[in-house]
């Protein structure tokens, strides 16, 4: 099962690195991860995708608590929460092609923010599931670069 963990940091050099050693010392592979400073500039929040059982989140959250620039860890997983990922795609469009394409962006509500001869920058932020199916919509025509955020996650309601 995946884990939406987010985790409220010191802004300060050094703790992400800490955070991500913390990982990878014990084993835990990262699926996503996103970091952003918060309405405070002394805090960021890093969002954590990690993929284990409950025992390893649970072992996760522990070790993460006893670091010093750790202000608080939330597991949001079941929590109601809002959660979006963004991607940047670039897509082969002739022009024989390109208003096909301009269909398909317009459907999942991304926007085009590049234009070339031969080619075409779509920017689409949604949830995973929404940017993997424009992503095999637009394989067809042939992706030429892509590139993808981590997913950046917040629990719904009050602090």
């Amino acid at each position: 099962m995946k884990h939406t963990v987010s985790v409220l940091v010191a802004n300060k050099s050094g703790v992400l690195a800490r955070i991500a050693s913390l990982f990878s010392r014990r084993g835990f592979n990262i699926d996503s991860l996103s970091v952003g400073t918060t309405d405070d500039p002394t805090v960021s929040r890093i969002t954590i995708v990690v993929a284990g059982t409950n025992q390893v989140l649970e072992q996760v959250t522990k070790q993460l608590n006893k670091l010093i620039d750790v202000y608080k860890v939330s597991d949001i997983t079941k929590d109601p929460s809002i959660d979006r990922d963004l991607a940047l795609i670039k897509v082969k469009a002739g022009s024989n092609t390109r208003s096909e394409i301009m269909q398909v962006v317009d459907i999942f509500r991304g926007k085009i923010v590049d234009v070339a001869s031969d080619s075409i920058v779509v920017e689409v932020t949604g949830n995973e599931e929404k940017v993997n199916a424009i992503e095999e919509l637009l394989r067809p025509f042939g992706i030429l670069e892509l590139v993808r955020t981590g997913k950046i996650a917040m629990a719904r309601g009050e602090k």
